[in-house]
């Protein structure tokens, strides 16, 4: 298994070689070619929210050297910090020298909360709604057919009954809906407002909040890799004690939640990245990745790294698993051209693939970042990416943004207010 096309050097070409070589790969019409370029026409951004005033855009880019399951990937990426797809991009490399990324997921079951109150015995309520379970689910299932036949829909209820509450007990009850191929929100919120009045019939509470649960720990991805152990070793440092490194920097993210905090960070730089550019909602991932790591009373890392010892090698070997609730039809998905070609790119991914697919990426950006804090720290590759960002705040234009990101980085100076004299110095040399 090995990388098939030949985009590993992008970030030499320039961009509109770059943009060519991916069209090429993915088969970009010239229409699509044409989205990436100028992505959203200001009547589409009126249609897709309100009081629109103007467009603000962000870059798109693509990672590379991704082998998940035995099958290539270009993964677009938009997101406006720089290293992070460079890092993730050289992490998917190591990563494919031992086979790339394995990955799985669940079924893609989302949660929906009912909440229900004013009832004296949560027992007594929790019976009298089981004993309704397939009217109620007949009626969650009245609307979204095509989820239905394409297998999906409500399939079951699971109650949370809460003694103590700041108001008193009250009981949730979670309905479990397939959502296939689609994120879910409004098929769950659909559903969950059709059962609630019949809840209420049934135990003579009274039901306030019916709302879909963004903690989706029952639609969840995972991806492991292994790296071996002579690939990971740099400027003196071997590849056993970069190994060593790594392991030790998870086990502070692991114990330590103000640690974690920003362990996971990283991870979301690259899942994150991926959600904006399908169009998927990143927040509602955010919000459910941070909840899932600290679904045992204490924020600990998404990611575990350990050493596997084998008869053929050593190697690091890294897990990633979480809650992903991703959908490939509808929404910003369909409605985003730009969206639509970074699908296009992915393969038309199902709701499963492209989980899977965000999930390797969000290990190997952490890869990325652990080994770089394990071994030069994260400063230096980053800053010397950062200092173009620089220049061109300090208002170099066009050839002058390299040129001068290049005096910046080999000063050790990457300074707003030194790019602003290098730029002066340019203009009276002319």
């Amino acid at each position: 298994m090995s990388i098939r096309s030949n985009l590993t050097g992008l970030y030499k070409l320039s961009q509109e070689e770059r943009l060519k070589q991916v069209a090429a790969y993915a088969g970009l019409t010239t229409d699509e070619i044409g989205a990436l370029r100028d992505s959203l026409a200001l009547d589409q951004a009126d249609g897709m929210i309100e009081n629109v005033i103007g467009r603000y855009a962000l870059p798109l880019g693509v990672g590379t050297n991704f082998l998940i399951n035995g099958q290539e990937v270009i993964v677009p990426m938009v997101v406006e910090e720089p290293s992070i797809i460079a890092a993730v991009s050289y992490a998917a490399k190591l990563a494919s020298a031992s086979g790339g990324f394995q990955t799985q997921s669940s079924e893609p079951l989302m949660i929906g909360q009912i909440q229900l109150l004013d009832v004296s015995d949560l027992n007594r309520s929790i019976a009298q709604i089981q004993a309704i379970e397939p009217e109620l689910l007949a009626a969650a299932n009245r609307f979204h057919p095509t989820i239905q036949k394409m297998g999906g829909g409500a399939k079951g209820f699971e109650y949370r009954p809460l003694a103590e509450t700041p108001v008193g007990p009250m009981l949730i009850i979670h309905l479990l809906y397939d959502c296939r191929d689609a994120m879910g929100a409004n098929a769950v919120n659909t559903a969950v407002e059709a059962v609630a009045p019949l809840i209420e019939q049934a135990t003579g509470g009274r039901v306030n909040l019916r709302i879909l649960s963004n903690l989706t720990d029952r639609r969840t991805a995972r991806a492991e890799c292994r790296i071996p152990i002579e690939k990971l070793g740099r400027e003196g440092v071997s590849g056993a004690e970069t190994a060593r490194r790594i392991i030790e920097a998870w086990a502070f993210a692991a114990a330590d939640p103000y640690r974690a905090a920003t362990h996971n960070k990283g991870i979301m730089n690259g899942i994150d990245a991926v959600a904006v550019a399908t169009g998927n909602d990143w927040r509602a991932i955010e919000a459910g990745a941070h909840a899932y790591a600290a679904r045992t009373g204490r924020y600990t890392s998404l990611t575990e790294w350990s050493l596997l010892e084998t008869e053929v090698g050593n190697y690091l070997q890294g897990v990633l698993d979480m809650p992903l609730s991703v959908g490939t039809v509808g929404g910003a998905t369909k409605a985003h051209p730009t969206a639509r070609v970074s699908m296009k790119i992915l393969g038309q991914p199902n709701a499963r693939t492209l989980a899977e697919i965000m999930v390797a990426v969000g290990l190997a950006q952490n890869l990325a970042a652990i080994r770089a804090l394990a071994s030069e720290g994260i400063q230096r590759g980053h800053m010397r990416l950062h200092a173009r960002q620089v220049a061109l705040a300090a208002g170099a234009i066009g050839p002058q943004v390299q040129q001068i990101a290049n005096r910046l980085v080999a000063e050790n100076n990457i300074r707003e207010e030194r790019a602003k004299q290098l730029i002066a110095e340019l203009l009276e040399s002319r």
